[in-house]
């Protein structure tokens, strides 16, 4: 069975609703992305950044997967697939994708703030004063701007085993997320669905210049 490998991003989860993390004028749901995406932005106003999130996994309740999640996860019948995604939602589980990382962290779940590997899922609001068993203030699991990337070793190894590799709904404009597609082996065959393709065209590159949603159909019918 060949390993299909997955790199998604925001604009998968784009199509079911959910914001894409940073739009074209540098806000995030009008909040400038490092006030609510980095520890100094935690440390200055942790109200606020526990409220934003507290907003993003309400929102998450109302959205849906979309066909491009569904689709991927019925590839488990003929592929081994393996998702790597930036998006902190939990769409593609919902969808039924059953290997996931997720390397930008997980909405529903939270953190320590003193032992970082202290994580555990959370599906209600995170509160000033909401502590962890060692009495510490507990934050979103999320991997904010200036923090280490500690999936991204895996990632490496997924991508090493590729046969497929699917890029979908990212820019890869954003490190070290986007280094890995340099890790997939010489011969893999490499498809890359956005409607505004950033990457550099090239002949190993197979572009499909659709939304998620009607590129996954394109991508499918060139497997066939």
């Amino acid at each position: 069975m060949k390993h299909l490998v997955v790199l998604s991003g925001a604009g998968i989860s784009a199509e079911s609703g959910i914001k894409t993390f940073r739009d074209a004028d540098g806000l995030w749901e009008g909040h400038d992305v490092m006030e609510v995406a980095s520890p100094d932005g935690f440390k200055n106003n942790p109200k606020l950044v526990l409220d934003f999130y507290n907003q993003r996994r309400q929102q998450l309740f109302t959205v849906k997967p979309n066909a491009a999640h569904l689709t991927l996860a019925n590839l488990e019948h003929d592929y081994k697939v393996s998702i790597v995604t930036q998006n902190v939602d939990d769409l593609h589980e919902r969808a039924g994708s059953t290997n996931v990382i997720h390397l930008h962290g997980e909405l529903l779940k939270a953190r320590s703030t003193y032992d970082s590997s202290d994580v555990f899922t959370c599906k209600s609001d995170i509160q000033l004063g909401d502590l962890c068993k060692e009495g510490y203030q507990i934050r979103p699991h999320i991997v904010w701007f200036g923090e280490d990337v500690p999936l991204i070793p895996k990632a490496i190894n997924i991508c090493e085993t590729a046969d497929i590799l699917l890029i979908i709904g990212t820019s890869m404009q954003v490190y070290p997320a986007a280094s890995l597609m340099h890790y997939v082996r010489e011969h893999t065959a490499i498809y890359y669905i956005d409607p505004n393709p950033a990457l550099v065209r090239n002949s190993k590159i197979v572009t499909i210049a659709e939304s998620a949603t009607q590129g996954i159909q394109t991508f499918i019918n060139l497997l066939n």
